[in-house]
């Protein structure tokens, strides 16, 4: 598993540009909703604590520390269980009307998945002891 980091850090980017791309879209208000411009709605700005997350993320990956790759497991399963609850609050219907979820909110569910994935397989030298 060497190629775990880089394939992390290439999905942490992954969700920052999905992050800006259309998460869903209110046909009734015609609104088209992303991760950081969420105008007409009541959601907030859901892509910002990605974005704290993704900083976080990048530092613990790239710090050979045991401590790092622990905090990095604590961080990305945050970032998983953020992704959930926007991909269902956001994808939730309401008043009848379902908004269509489109490709940014599933590039940002496949990069938080990929994320957690490379930080369960860290590229790091445990030391052996000696007796």
């Amino acid at each position: 598993m060497r190629y775990m980091k880089w394939i992390g850090l290439a999905a942490a980017l992954l969700l920052v540009g999905a992050c800006f791309m259309p998460w869903v879209f209110i046909e009734s208000k015609n609104l088209t909703v992303t991760g950081v411009q969420t105008t007409g709605t009541n959601f907030g700005k859901p892509g910002y604590f990605h974005f704290i997350l993704v900083a976080v993320f990048f530092v613990c990956t790239l710090l050979p520390r045991v401590g790092a790759k622990r905090l990095n497991l604590l961080v990305t399963g945050l970032n998983v269980g953020w992704a959930l609850r926007n991909f269902f609050v956001l994808g939730m219907c309401s008043g009848g009307e379902c908004p269509a979820r489109e490709a940014g909110m599933w590039l940002m569910m496949l990069a938080s998945v990929l994320m957690l994935v490379s930080a369960l397989f860290p590229d790091m030298k445990v030391p052996q002891e000696k007796k």
